[in-house]
């Protein structure tokens, strides 16, 4: 937690800094969109999903049944933005994420063949920094832009359920819990048009990219990839 704060305030510096000392033009953002974690084949080696897939992991394990792309999910923010001339815009924001996935073992039941279950929960609350460049002009009625940021990524994974010991097969009930923050980079690109004097609709495509360490005795993989891309509307205000 207090490395997200001070990530945030360097933010907060860092959009001050930008920013010219009597600017006017200043606008407030609201999002709401999608998450799409990144796929089994580029994820990063060790990744705890993965592994609990038994996919590329150096031992023999007991797959359980989800798929990635289940914990694609709703994810909505709010961005704070500040002029810099014609062409450029700065801003901070903060973003939420949570997905709760349902997982079974693919191969193996209780003695009465009923499921072994699992569930599978992983949130994200982003804290950015951006800075994103308009070539037609943050006034113009048709607005394409590109920018990057950097992201102070505050996550929270945990598996609860039931759980087989791979010496003794015993069927068991737990939680395994972990959490931290992850700096990475974001990208993004999009297109918003003003439909009133002080008002802009836009869609924007965003890309995170970052990787946290997980405790190796709690979890099959010692890796949580928390890239991916993200969908969202944007309806922004100035004033």
């Amino acid at each position: 937690m207090r490395q997200a704060i001070s990530t945030a305030l360097l933010l907060l510096g860092f959009v001050a800094a930008a920013a010219p000392a009597q600017a006017q033009d200043q606008g407030f953002s609201v999002s709401f969109g999608y998450f799409s974690p990144r796929g089994d084949d580029s994820r990063v080696a060790g990744d705890v999903l993965n592994a609990n897939r038994c996919i590329d992991t150096p031992f023999v394990c007991e797959p359980l049944l989800f798929d990635v792309s289940d914990f694609g999910g709703f994810t909505f923010g709010g961005e704070y933005l500040i002029g810099i001339g014609k062409y450029v815009e700065a801003g901070v924001g903060i973003g939420y994420y949570q997905r709760e996935v349902d997982a079974i073992y693919e191969f193996v039941t209780r003695p009465d063949d009923t499921e072994i279950e699992q569930d599978l929960k992983l949130r994200i609350v982003p804290i950015t920094g951006t800075l994103k460049f308009v070539p037609t002009g943050r006034d113009a009625s048709f607005q394409p832009y590109i920018g990057a940021g950097i992201a102070a990524l505050m996550w929270d994974y945990s598996e609860s359920g039931e759980f087989v010991d791979a010496d003794t097969s015993e069927i068991f009930r737990d939680t395994f819990k972990a959490d931290g923050t992850e700096v990475a980079p974001v990208f993004f690109g999009g297109l918003r048009a003003p439909i009133g004097a002080s008002t802009m609709l836009g869609g924007e495509v965003r890309y995170q990219k970052a990787e946290a360490d997980l405790p190796a005795d709690d979890f099959l993989g010692d890796k949580l990839d928390l890239g991916g891309w993200t969908f969202q509307g944007l309806l922004t205000w100035r004033f």
